[in-house]
């Protein structure tokens, strides 16, 4: 099979974007939140997690901590265990820590709004930092990478690589700024409605025509 051109590829994409809008014209981050500095919680608790899950925990959580300093302060053993269910929740409560402690240290107890200032919290890497500013903030300043937009963006045949920064850095090459959050949302949505880890939907597929994988997984 010849090897796609950047122009063909680019066409494909297009027909990509405007199938995937119109199958999920509601398509939205599904963690719950009111704020950035519950969302940039939620984000950090949702590593190796379902939303679902966060949400539950989440619910509790954020009525007794409601600010940077009550999570910087609280005792570890208090805090792993209102979000022990979430898995991981020794490191996590470490991130969440950390992270609110730089919050309070250097920002007033407010989520900065760059990338630049989000990764050096301490707890807080490119794809939570891409969350919080694409979705609190509506800033585009990176692809969310997670497992879904990993496994769809290589199925659809966008990228080859594994690597979630080699990922992100090829999408944003591609994928037309103004869209690069609900890009995310949009393969998010049909990773969990459709193009299933195992056994996904292919015959019922809304991309079936225009990816290289259909029927093949």
């Amino acid at each position: 099979m010849p090897r796609e051109t950047t122009q063909t590829k680019t066409a494909r994409l297009k027909q990509i974007l405007s199938r995937l809008r119109k199958a999920y014209p509601d398509a939205h981050c599904e963690l719950n939140y009111t704020n950035p500095l519950e969302l940039l919680m939620a984000t950090i608790l949702s590593a190796q997690c379902t939303d679902k899950r966060v949400n539950l925990v989440t619910t509790e959580l954020f009525r007794k901590y409601r600010t940077a300093a009550d999570y910087a302060s609280a005792r570890a053993a208090e805090l792993e265990e209102a979000i022990k269910t979430t898995g991981f929740y020794r490191n996590k409560t470490k991130s969440i820590q950390t992270c609110c402690r730089a919050l309070v240290e250097r920002h007033a107890g407010e989520v900065p709004r760059t990338m630049d200032e989000l990764v050096r919290l301490g707890g807080v890497g490119r794809k939570t930092a891409n969350v919080v500013l694409g979705n609190a903030f509506g800033l585009n300043e990176g692809v969310v990478v997670d497992t879904h937009v990993t496994r769809l963006s290589q199925r659809l045949g966008l990228t080859k690589q594994k690597n979630p920064e080699k990922i992100e850095r090829e999408l944003m090459k591609i994928v037309p700024r103004g869209q690069w959050t609900l890009f995310s949302h949009w393969l998010i949505w049909h990773g969990r409605r459709r193009c299933y880890a195992r056994k996904p939907d292919c015959p019922n597929c809304e991309l079936t025509k225009l990816c290289p994988s259909a029927g093949k997984v």
